[in-house]
């Protein structure tokens, strides 16, 4: 027997869905970018990242030429790695191979300080201090200067290729790869004496290693700071994405105050005089055109925010402008923010009413919970704070209380020892000294215990004896063969051992070494 056809239609389940990934909906794997063209910001905020941008450039580009004294023995440039010495100069100090544990000290220490301004005032070495943050607002100088604030730049960009936007276009990446060169240029100073590199490098009689890395730095710079801008952060640095383990409740982050803005709307008056609820947010935008990430902090916390405050600065602008108070943009912490918010919309039961924020003559209600600088001074942040302390503590007292002279013993291993024609024992002995200090000085060899035993240095001239003075070069490591011989009615001696000294007795300098002497038939 024949089915019914509408039945069987009539029967199928219908499902609403639609193709994700269609030829007809796909999009490219990687978006192209979108151009962002921050407005110049004015406040208090970017005052501040101007001073900070010229403090941190100019302790870049002008310390390896700061000259220090240390002598006719010792470079006199202040900051130095010198890879070919195998040296670290900073001022006053310096630093040998075998202390570089100094260094993974202020590591440590730079670890822990990052913690601590991230768990205390959030983002703030992005916004600020970061090299990358730094490099962009130097070259966001540069292109301002040449073409214009953002609308003229948004023009010009979208514009036809006329004469004038190719010598602003040529003109603008010139600086910037002279800027990137002048970056790459002043990172090998630090390696090697800088008024002589730099005038080798300009007859082109350099090493080629200073090439390569100026050429290296310099693409980097210009790609990162001139081409990829906010891609960097976003993509490249890791550290958007770890500093939420750094954040809690009461630090410090760039907060859009909903609880004082929403509703926003751009007729105010017109929305007040109809009786609607009004915010003091005037939806203008002006925190949006100044990010130089391109977001807009009215939509929350995003990964993307560097917390450089800029949109502080622009809505603070606006309030003045129309007479409201300061702050609807402002560094808040999430519990204060919380609370505030909690009493705007009656413990989450009714949406945003600016009304229940303020009192009958239109200032904040006394419950408002503003920003109070003894939340910075809390377990968290006295921990990471003591820790960072403690570090530098510890490493202060290492600096101020190590020797400038180091003994290092080797025995020799073949062979062992050296029967003598009179029945003496002779034990050949490895030693170097290290002067760490930049001057030449006389060091006192000697040999403590075993009584009977004498020590001759092989070239020194003179007798064998129980010490021997030795001259010593400055900054450097003097090879020693040291020869200890115990004649054969002392051999019992050996077993005890002896020390090798090595002393500078005007510095009041002393370093030690408990060797053994080997004889026939011991164990």
């Amino acid at each position: 027997m024949q089915k019914n056809t509408t039945t069987i239609y009539t029967s199928i389940e219908r499902h609403e869905a639609e193709p994700v990934n269609s030829a007809k909906v796909r999009k490219p794997l990687y978006e192209k970018r979108k151009k962002i063209f921050p407005k110049r910001a004015e406040g208090r905020f970017r005052q501040f990242k101007w001073l900070v941008m010229l403090v941190t450039l100019g302790i870049y580009y002008l310390t390896p030429w700061i000259r220090w004294d240390r002598g006719p023995h010792a470079p006199d440039q202040a900051v130095l790695v010198d890879l070919a010495g195998r040296r670290f100069y900073f001022f006053f100090i310096e630093i040998w191979p075998q202390e570089f544990f100094f260094v993974a000290g202020l590591l440590v220490m730079a670890g822990f300080g990052l913690f601590l301004v991230t768990s205390a005032v959030g983002r703030a070495w992005c916004g600020y201090a970061c090299p990358q943050t730094v490099w962009v607002d130097l070259f966001l100088v540069v292109e301002r200067a040449i073409e214009g604030d953002r609308n003229a730049r948004i023009k010009l960009d979208t514009g036809p290729w006329t004469f004038d936007k190719v010598w602003k276009r040529v003109s603008k990446h010139t600086i910037w790869l002279v800027i990137a060169v002048a970056t790459g240029g002043a990172w090998i100073f630090y390696f090697a004496d800088a008024p002589t590199l730099l005038v080798s490098f300009a007859t082109l009689q350099a090493p080629p290693v200073a090439y390569i890395t100026v050429a290296i730095l310099t693409a980097t710079t210009y790609i990162f700071g001139g081409l990829m801008r906010e891609q960097v952060c976003t993509y490249m640095c890791p550290w958007p994405r770890i500093q939420a383990a750094m954040l809690d409740e009461s630090s410090l982050v760039v907060t859009y105050n909903d609880w004082r803005g929403e509703p926003r709307t751009r007729h105010a008056k017109k929305a007040a005089a109809a009786g609607e609820n009004v915010g003091d947010c005037v939806d203008c935008n002006a925190c949006v055109v100044v990010c130089p990430m391109g977001i807009d902090i009215r939509d929350g916390q995003q990964m993307e925010c560097i917390t450089c405050a800029l949109c502080i600065d622009a809505c603070d602008n606006v309030m003045d402008k129309i007479g409201k108070e300061r702050g609807l943009i402002a560094y808040a912490t999430l519990s204060d923010y919380a609370a505030n918010m909690a009493l705007a919309t009656a413990g989450g039961t009714v949406p945003v009413d600016p009304k229940r924020v303020r009192d009958a003559d239109g200032r904040f209600d006394g419950k408002i919970r503003h920003f109070n600088w003894r939340i910075i001074f809390r377990p968290r942040t006295l921990l990471y704070f003591g820790i960072w302390s403690l570090a530098g503590l510890v490493l202060l007292y290492a600096l101020l209380s190590r020797d400038r002279l180091d003994l290092n013993v080797i025995h020799d291993r073949n062979p062992q020892f050296v029967v003598e024609s009179d029945g003496s024992i002779r034990n050949g002995y490895a030693v170097k000294l290290l002067n760490m200090i930049p001057e030449p000085r006389v060091i006192t060899v000697s040999i403590e215990g075993m009584p009977g035993a004498t020590m001759k240095i092989a070239g020194h001239a003179g007798a064998a004896g129980r010490s021997i003075d030795v001259p010593v070069d400055p900054d450097k490591v003097t090879a020693l063969r040291v020869f200890v011989t115990l004649p054969k009615d002392h051999l019992a001696e050996a077993a005890e051992g002896f020390r090798i000294v090595a002393e500078d007795r005007q510095g009041h300098e002393r370093d030690t070494y408990s060797a053994n002497f080997n004889t026939p038939g011991a164990k």
